[in-house]
């Protein structure tokens, strides 16, 4: 048997996020950001994506196929070769900086997420064609974020959903843009060593979860009207960035 993390308090920070991750892999894209906040109240942010990242890519490998014909080519030609440097650029800042910086970052990540969501919630315009050199910025940026704490979310949507592309089109597309960028992530996180035997025991201990969640997230998501929904989960987004602003802030001013 290989050995699992034994904390009930890790799971109950663990349990929740792997639900809110598998919904936003089946489409209910957004809800995932907390998951890394979450996980870094209980272990160090580092090892809360090491141990996330084999339970993403088993989630990737179901919401692949469910969207296995609906995505956008152009978009995904421009943002992956920006997120494959935005991931190195990940790798080496995980190397050299401390756990309390990369917990401010994520947290910051987080308020500012919701930040831009309250903004533009309400927004409504003509399509605005993505344009290269955008694209590939954006993409270096949730290449990066991903690696740090998987959320690339946010700076995905930055350039994406001004678009305006159709429902099923825009989730395809985040779907196989976060495959991609998930399976690129593997080699680096080896690197840091942080695949041992603890952390990979963990992530396949947490896999049925995984798997349930984003079969509901691709059932519900054509089936539910889920504003109230989000409102929810970002307003607790918001409150795990203040927490995790709120524990890394003195150890490094």
């Amino acid at each position: 048997m290989p050995a699992v993390i034994s904390d009930p308090l890790f799971y109950l920070a663990a349990i929740p996020a792997v639900f809110l991750m598998g919904l936003a892999k089946g489409g209910f894209a957004g809800l995932g950001l907390i998951a890394i906040p979450l996980l870094a109240l209980v272990v160090s942010p580092v090892k809360a994506a090491a141990l996330m990242l084999p339970i993403l890519i088993l989630q990737d490998m179901v919401s692949t196929w469910a969207y296995r014909r609906d995505f956008d080519f152009r978009n995904l030609a421009i943002m992956l070769p920006g997120s494959v440097i935005g991931i190195f650029l990940g790798w080496l800042m995980a190397a050299h900086v401390s756990d309390d910086m990369v917990k401010l970052g994520v947290g910051v990540i987080s308020i500012a997420f919701v930040i831009v969501y309250w903004r533009r919630r309400n927004v409504v315009g003509d399509p605005v064609p993505g344009k290269t050199f955008a694209g590939v910025f954006w993409g270096i940026i949730a290449g990066f974020t991903s690696f740090v704490a998987h959320a690339g979310g946010p700076p995905f949507q930055v350039h994406v959903m001004p678009q305006r592309l159709p429902p099923q089109t825009y989730v395809g597309t985040s779907t196989w843009f976060f495959t991609i960028t998930n399976l690129a992530k593997v080699l680096p996180y080896f690197l840091l060593g942080q695949f041992s035997s603890e952390n990979l025991g963990t992530s396949f201990a947490l896999f049925p979860l995984a798997l349930v969640a984003t079969l509901a997230g691709v059932w519900l998501v054509r089936r539910i009207e889920a504003s109230r929904f989000y409102t929810l989960i970002y307003a607790l987004t918001f409150i795990v960035g203040v927490k995790l602003l709120w524990d890394s802030a003195p150890a490094l001013f």
